[in-house]
């Protein structure tokens, strides 16, 4: 005789509304998470006729539930119309909009086990709530013709099954005693509508007969022996873990021969669900599946949340080929992977895909079959899928190892957003890493197509596939392993040796399947950039005053390899290019200034140089005279004062020891010219007419290469019409 399970029966009348009926299941026996702070319970309403010949249930304050669902009598009838409900937030105490149920769930396919059991819609998440409103309409809102009989609807309270969410329950869910139970037991509470008596129904099984298909040979009730997989075992929480009552599921579980391929559902219901309450939302659908639906257990194998967390379904051993009721017809050669939530308009995340793959990978590779592959499926049933795919019972058809809910019959599920991402899962799933590439390199510089470094290196990379999916990631110096890191590192040290190398990344997939990148080519150099011309500062043509005379900084820098830059440190700071050799700068007069530049290679390696030079102001009174000049006074001129003098042949003559040298004149449109004299030699006639008036200019400049005792005379031509010259003074740099 079949074990059945023991409920306690109640009935509470509530807001005038009729009976409300429930059913508490005992705690499960055996310790650990399992025996529930507060148990699963399940209440029913009968919904009654209403005035446009439908069904509804109006306004109903209800004890505390989170998860509700519509059923009725025949698990082969179709619900043909929208079942509606709205409901009481506890949390905001506001009633929600309308929600539609999704009533085309597969009926059971073994005619056993359907004539026991009850069709239902999905459960729908709403969360802690205590009031419903019902209705079960056609599409377009009117009363719903043909409407099967005994329509209810279920609210599921998933109970309490750890201390943490007893502490996170809203205050209203406080724990209640069980009702006590004075007549015998039964498997399900009828209710008890007196109003409308042809809605009420005869008892049905919680533990009703396999789900198996009737047209192969039926599953073995023997369990086997689980078969190694070629993947790793992702964490699976157990049923203990998520709080299975096993009273609840006390046929034994069934095993299929293997398992050729994996379905993927969504649970239907909202996705703004918070992860710490997936436990108790996986609770309510076993509940739901078991008290509402009278099935023996859970119908997926795999249940997956938003968080990537995957939770053990039907009982009978996640590494065995459970007889699940998932996919109606296809049951027999598949497991279910079911992801709580909506996805019709909006894709799962990453972490369940990721999880999805990881366990229909490693399902499938306990059988050697490739994720990416397709096999041949026998029909369990004649129907058609949600594309009109017709299928006939006993015939094999072509799927996908991982296929969609709506490959195998007529419903939307998974929804057509996780659909369109079942591509990413199957590659996920079966490998390579998809999308290995190298993000950047640390410990050398690119120059070109080679990296350049002194040694230790760092590559960074990033791939697609999630980390959960890969063994493990290799760094390549010239095709031999020269790192490893796991499958969730971006990165990886080396220490290469002098010379030239090609540097990669291989990923290997938990298939063992490899993908690598392109080789990297890299160079090392460990000898430092060269200043083959010193950093020198020379005079040049513009306007001088005392903290700021006018010169140009120039240098050559040099590398073996590849110079990347140089910077000018002191006594102002610059960059410049590998190819730069000059600047025009600025120098403080009288003051020794340290002229300080740094070169980089694209190795790293640098080379410093720090010469020290002083801009010198030499006044005119300095300078030694002949002719007529006369001293002007005006604060335009450097030092308040200068000489002028249109005497044809009046010379001033400076000497001084140094490298650059620049005349510092007056201009205006009545200047003359002068001759400049270079240690006695004549090298330049110089106008100083300009249109505008200037002071401080220094219009001629001369540098040499080492410093020197030099004398720098001017004389006066006697330009016809503006013979005039007026000198401001010499800058020499010392």
């Amino acid at each position: 005789m079949r074990r059945r399970a023991w409920l306690t029966l109640g009935a509470v009348v509530l807001g005038g509304a009729g009976v409300v009926t429930y059913a508490v299941a005992s705690p499960s026996s055996g310790g650990g998470i399992g025996q529930a702070k507060r148990p699963v319970r399940v209440y029913d309403f009968a919904l009654r006729g209403g005035a446009d010949g439908g069904r509804e249930l109006p306004r109903t304050g209800t004890k505390p539930f989170s998860m509700l669902g519509v059923s009725w009598q025949g698990a082969g009838a179709r619900l043909r119309g929208a079942a509606q409900v709205r409901t009481h937030s506890v949390e905001t105490g506001e009633w929600t909009g309308w929600r539609d149920l999704e009533a085309d769930v597969d009926p059971l396919e073994d005619p056993r086990a359907r004539a026991a059991a009850r069709g239902a819609s999905e459960p729908l998440w709403v969360g802690p709530s205590d009031g419903v409103q019902v209705r079960v309409v056609r599409k377009d809102g009117t009363a719903s013709p043909a409407l099967p009989r005994d329509l209810r609807v279920s609210l599921v309270d998933p109970g309490v099954a750890t201390a943490a969410e007893q502490r996170a329950e809203p205050a209203a869910y406080v724990a209640e005693a069980s009702p006590t139970d004075s007549t015998s037991p039964t498997d399900t509470a009828s209710p008890t509508d007196t109003a409308s008596p042809t809605d009420s129904a005869s008892p049905t099984d919680s533990a009703s007969p396999s789900d198996s298909a009737s047209v192969s040979a039926s599953p073995s009730a023997t369990t086997p022996t689980a078969p190694p997989s070629t993947v790793p075992e992702p964490p699976i929480v157990s049923r203990a873990g998520w709080g299975a009552d096993e009273s609840l599921s006390p046929q034994p579980s069934e095993y299929n021969a293997d398992v050729k391929a994996v379905f993927v559902h969504h649970t239907d219901g909202t996705n703004d669900y918070s992860c710490a309450d997936s436990a108790a939302i996986v609770r309510g659908i076993y509940a739901y599946h078991t008290q509402t639906n009278g099935w023996n257990d859970i119908g997926y194998n795999f249940l997956v949340d938003k968080c990537g967390t995957v939770f053990e379904g039907r009982k009978g051993g996640v590494d065995l080929p459970v007889l699940g009721a998932h996919t109606y017809g296809w049951n027999r050669e598949a497991a279910g992977i079911a992801v709580l939530g909506d996805y019709t308009t909006t894709g799962a995340s990453n972490a369940a895909l990721a999880s999805i793959a990881r366990v229909a990978a490693w399902k499938l590779g306990q059988y050697h079959a490739d994720p990416a592959t397709t096999v041949q499926l026998k029909a369990g049933a004649t129907q058609t899928n949600y594309s009109g795919a017709g299928f006939t019972a006993g015939t094999s058809y072509t799927f996908n190892r991982v296929s969609g809910h709506r490959d195998g019959y007529n419903t939307q599920c998974p929804g057509s957003s996780l659909y369109a991402q079942l591509p990413t899962v199957r590659a996920w799933a079966a490998g390579p890493v998809q999308g290995l590439k190298v993000t950047s390199v640390s410990g050398a510089g690119l120059s070109g197509s080679t990296y350049y470094t002194k040694g230790a290196i760092t590559v960074k990379w990033s791939t697609a596939t999630p980390g959960s999916l890969i063994s493990r990631f290799e760094l390549l110096v010239d095709g031999k392993v020269a790192a490893i890191a796991s499958g969730t590192a971006g990165s990886a040290a080396a220490t290469l040796a002098s010379g030239t190398h090609t540097v990669a990344v291989r990923a290997v997939h938990q298939s063992g399947k490899t993908v690598t990148t392109g080789a990297l080519n890299f160079a090392t150099d460990t000898t430092a950039p060269s200043f083959t011309t010193t950093p020198k500062i020379s005079l040049r043509t513009g306007t001088v005053n005392t903290t700021a005379v006018p010169v140009t900084l120039g240098w050559k820098a040099t590398d073996g390899q590849a110079l990347k830059s140089v910077s000018l440190l002191s006594p102002t700071t610059a960059t410049f290019g590998p190819t730069t050799t000059g600047s025009s700068r600025t120098a403080k007069s009288g003051t020794a200034s340290t002229w300080s530049m740094k070169a980089y290679d694209y190795a790293g390696n640098t080379r410093t140089s720090s010469p020290s030079y002083t801009p010198v102001i030499l006044q005119e009174t300095s300078a030694t005279k002949s002719g007529s000049w006369t001293a002007r006074s005006s604060t335009s001129y450097l030092g308040g004062k200068s000489y002028s003098s249109g005497s044809k042949g009046a010379s001033l003559s400076w000497t001084f020891t140094g490298r650059s040298a620049s005349w510092v004149v007056s201009r205006a449109s009545s200047s003359g010219q002068a001759y400049v004299y270079v240690d006695g030699v004549k090298v330049s006639t110089v106008d100083l007419k300009s249109s505008t008036t200037l002071y401080r200019q220094a219009i001629w400049t001369k540098t040499w290469s080492s410093s020197a005792q030099h004398t720098v005379k001017i004389v006066v031509v006697g330009t016809s019409g503006r013979p005039t010259v007026t000198t401001d003074g010499l800058v020499y740099v010392k």
